[in-house]
């Protein structure tokens, strides 16, 4: 086969300039450049590199990227043109195990322009087009689908109770225990979790005695979730999409505080905690001229008689949202407030103040009330004071009781008339959820 090598060409017929023959090979020379000829959808492969670490990707090129002793990252190219290409190819069959991110570089993929996608199938070979600013790289293979070809994975997680809602997994601790994350999975399956943290809540004041404060009342909805939150779900800022990675997560669940015992002010609750989230024990009930105490929920104030003593402040340490509100001031003499619940303070009502009510949230699958707070006492005996609903003692039922902060609801506890005044309030919860399955 002969060869032609083209230094320069000035001579064209007509509009048509036609370089070699039929089975002739066309060389550029040493050091000359091509321009306006197109590409054919493929790239140049750069078998001369192998990638190793993490790099910025150029157009028209392919790379082995070999991810054996870890993963790392392919930056796309910056500002690209409609038609650039980049492949990939997995060179070690390790991306199972050490996976492959694809940095956007400031463009989209498929439509997409919040997370790096990461691509988990060993062999697995893409290649990338730009297309236009509205879909940005697709990517071009077997599957027209960006997500399908990068191939979602998801969170696997231990402890607790598990129990299952459609393609989530719902891990429940009503006590003390480890969230172990075994693995993660990207963005395309799940790598955010949804959480809820109740704290335990406060013990009502005995002697005309106000109602406990609900523990405070902390929850977080994944974008990828589905179920219906409270309106105290966070959905912005560093408690939304709250990440995990592969390890144990220590859980406290914290106590109800203790009935007094004698006369005196009630107990304060104890905290909760998951991760980076905190939820701060409920305030205790205050008792005779003795304000309530502060915490998630504030607790109730005492008798009005004779120094008019105030609620407890709820949100106590301040977070955002709000996990919880101010107890009631005691409403006349001789009577005490109710404590503060997730949503709505304690409210008065005559003789006595009722306890706050606290949020609904479908977290476990099933909708339920949690931290509500306790109801304060009342100078008429008949005319009950219940706790707020969500956990609150006595509850949003009968006269009678249970007078108890509920278990494993965060609920303030409820002076009670006639004796024993005495109660405790309930327990809190941390309950995690993920998806996954498709």
């Amino acid at each position: 086969m002969s060869k032609i090598e083209v230094d320069a060409i000035d001579k064209q017929s007509g509009s048509t300039l036609t370089l070699g023959g039929s089975g002739t090979a066309v060389t550029l020379a040493s050091g000359a450049t091509q321009t306006g000829f197109g590409r054919t959808g493929t790239v140049d492969w750069q078998t001369g590199s192998i990638k190793t670490a993490t790099f910025t990707a150029a157009n028209g090129e392919g790379y082995f990227a070999n991810t054996t002793a870890g993963g790392f990252t392919m930056n796309l190219p910056a500002s690209p043109s409609a038609g650039d290409i980049v492949s990939v190819k997995d060179y070690a069959y390790t991306f199972g195990s050490n996976n492959l991110t694809i940095g956007r570089n400031g463009s989209s993929i498929g439509g997409a322009a919040t997370d790096n996608p990461i691509v988990s199938t060993n062999g697995a070979a893409l290649t990338f087009i730009f297309v236009d600013g509205t879909k940005g790289w697709l990517v071009i293979n077997e599957s027209t689908d960006t997500t399908q070809a990068l191939n979602p994975t998801y969170i696997t997680a231990t402890g607790g109770t598990i129990t299952t809602s459609g393609n989530f997994k719902i891990h429940t601790f009503t006590g003390p225990g480890t969230f172990t994350v075994c693995s993660v999975g990207n963005a395309s399956g799940s790598n955010t979790v949804s959480y809820l943290v109740v704290a335990g809540g406060g013990s009502n004041g005995n002697s005309y005695g106000a109602g406990g404060g609900a523990g405070g009342y902390r929850e977080g909805k994944a974008s990828s979730d589905c179920y219906t939150a409270s309106p105290l779900n966070a959905s912005s800022g560093p408690t939304f999409n709250l990440p995990v990675s592969a390890q144990g997560y220590p859980i406290t669940v914290g106590g109800g505080g203790a009935a007094r015992s004698g006369g005196g002010v009630g107990n304060v609750g104890n905290n909760s905690i998951f991760s980076t989230i905190t939820s701060a024990g409920g305030g205790y009930g205050g008792n005779e001229s003795n304000p309530g105490g502060n915490g998630g929920s504030g607790g109730g104030s005492g008798n009005s008689n004779p120094n008019s003593p105030t609620g407890g402040t709820g949100n106590t340490p301040p977070v955002s949202p709000a996990q919880g509100t101010n107890g009631e001031t005691s409403p006349l003499t001789n009577a005490a407030g109710g404590g503060g619940g997730a949503s709505e303070a304690g409210g008065t009502n005559g003789a006595g103040g009722y306890g706050g009510d606290g949020a609904q949230t479908a977290i476990t699958g099933a909708a339920v009330f949690y931290a509500g707070g306790g109801g304060g006492y009342s100078n008429v005996i008949s005319d009950v004071r219940p706790g707020g609903d969500g956990g609150g003692g006595g509850g949003p039922g009968p006269a009678g009781g249970p007078w108890d902060g509920v278990a494993n609801t965060g609920g303030g506890s409820s002076y009670s008339n006639p004796s024993p005044n005495n109660h405790s309030g309930g327990s809190g919860i941390v309950v995690i959820r993920y998806k996954f399955q498709t």
